[in-house]
Parts: C-alpha cells; structure tokens; sequence
C-alpha cells in the first residue's frame, strides 16, 4: 500500500516560485503568456499607454518588435515559470549624447492574479541593475495618477517624485494627471549623492 500524494491544505502551503530576467527572444507559449498578462493588465488600468486590450496578434507584434529594438530591453517576471508581469528598460538614442548617463524604466506591469508575490519590486530592482551594468545612474519614468500601485511601490523604493502633468492622459473620457519620477542609482563603491 502506498500513501497518496500530500495535497496543500492552505495557501500558505502552496510553493510559489518568483523568477525575474532579461529575454532576447520568446517562444510560443512565452509570448501567450506575455500578451495574456498585458492584457489583464490593461484592463485594470495599468502598464501601457493602452485602455482596452488590443487582439493578442497585435499585442504579439507589439512585443516582437520591442525584442528588436536595439534600445530596448525586455525584463519579464514569471510565476512558477509563467510570464506574469514584465518592464522595459529604454536607452536614449545614440545621438543622444547629453542623456547617455540615463533610462527609462518604461511599460512595467504585473498581471492581477499575479500580484502580491513581489515581482513588480524584483522587476525594478533588476532593471536598476542593468542600469548600472550599461553605466547609466539616473532612471526616470511616469505613471497615471490612476495607479495607486505602482506609486507606491516606485516611492517605496526610492524613487523621486518631481512633477505632474495635469493633462497626460484620457482615460475613458476623463482627464488623467501623470506624476514623473527619477532615481539616481549609486555607481559602484559610490553612494548615489556622489554621483
């Protein structure tokens, strides 16, 4: 006689694995799950430009081209291996001088159901990290005042409010206000305010 496999009796004892990294290419499955989490997203009110979701083959050419986007990077953050949330990291153009020391953290989401595991955190603390790695030391963004969320979570770490455009969106026939950060990211063995 064997003993039947031990089932979890609470959520507490469900392992949840959290996994953040860089992708250059995505397969099938990966890009499904990609436009999938955009698209619960965009219909609660975060991550793109977007207020209704596109159909998934726009949303797969969106994130096809992103790939080849030689400023920008891709950073997805996955759920016991599924692709839940993601953030781009977007580098000024190379005749862009005067900003080179710069990037824009730019798109970043987490999908509804995946949220509360700490990814949208681990997302922006690796794209700091390849910040640094590109010797860029100020990352800079922007958010809809709508998105409660991810202000706190920028502000939690760190991040410096320094404007609000009070006409940065429409949203479903209402003005939005958007608020502006940046964070100037130490250079190693540098604190940030030697910059």
């Amino acid at each position: 006689m064997t003993d039947a496999p031990s089932i979890p009796k609470t959520a507490a004892e469900i392992r949840v694995t959290v996994a953040v990294e860089q992708v250059s290419e995505l397969d099938d499955d990966d890009l499904h799950a990609l436009c999938e989490a955009a698209s619960a997203a965009i219909i609660e009110g975060g991550g793109f430009g977007w207020i209704t979701p596109p159909e998934i083959g726009t949303l797969a050419s969106y994130f096809r081209g992103v790939l080849l986007v030689p400023e920008r990077e891709l950073i997805v953050g996955r759920l016991n291996g599924m692709i839940v949330a993601s953030a781009q990291l977007v580098l000024p153009p190379r005749n862009n001088e005067a900003q080179q020391h710069s990037a824009w953290l730019m798109h970043a989401f987490t999908a509804p159901y995946a949220r509360g595991h700490g990814i949208g955190h681990v997302i922006v603390r690796r794209a700091e990290e390849r910040a640094r790695a590109l010797h860029r030391y100020v990352i800079n963004l922007d958010v809809r005042e709508t998105q409660e969320a991810a202000i706190r979570l920028y502000e939690s770490m760190g991040y410096v409010r320094w404007g609000v455009h009070p006409a940065y969106a429409r949203v479903r026939g209402q003005t939005v206000c958007g608020i502006y950060y940046y964070k100037v990211l130490a250079r190693r063995g540098r604190p940030a305010s030697e910059g």
